[in-house]
């Protein structure tokens, strides 16, 4: 019973993979995520896990909301720039801003705008609990998952007929 084993054993759930952005003071600011889940429909309700070790995570904190994009599969190297160190993750691609003034992914499945309600301490991350303020659809296309350390796509399958 190892930590490496614990994270293997989980890397087997396949998950989305989301960027959490803001604007600060400093200019905007952001992370990938794939601990991203919805909480609640009333109100709309979502939640993500941030590293203790994250350089980033107490600058969006600080902004007190963000926005958060969720990726499509033809966004792998922007996911990839976010999950890299001393990048500048906002050099490439192309960006929309919300009412809010937070970035947002041009090409995302779609994006919410949120406002931090809580932040748990759990562990070795903090548990972020946000509302959605706004929100918006974007093309309908294939996510972006990470399973067992790596990214995947999702096939196309047939109906039963």
């Amino acid at each position: 019973m190892t930590q490496r084993g614990f994270r293997d054993v989980l890397g087997r759930f396949g998950t989305g993979v989301v960027l959490v952005t803001a604007e600060s003071d400093g200019g905007p600011v952001g992370m990938a995520v794939n601990s991203f889940t919805s909480v609640s429909l009333d109100p709309p309700l979502i939640a993500f896990c941030a590293a203790l070790t994250s350089t980033t995570w107490p600058t969006v904190r600080a902004a007190g909301g963000f926005a958060v994009t969720i990726l499509s599969d033809a966004q792998e190297e922007v996911c990839r720039t976010f999950a890299t160190r001393g990048t500048d993750r906002f050099g490439g691609g192309e960006w929309a801003r919300t009412a809010a003034g937070h970035p947002v992914a041009v090409g995302g499945l779609g994006w919410l705008d949120c406002r931090i309600r809580t932040v748990q301490v759990a562990g070795d991350h903090e548990l972020v609990v946000a509302e959605a303020v706004d929100w918006s659809l974007g093309p309908d296309a294939r996510p972006l998952i990470f399973h067992s350390g790596r990214f995947a796509g999702l096939a196309e399958r047939s109906r039963a007929e």
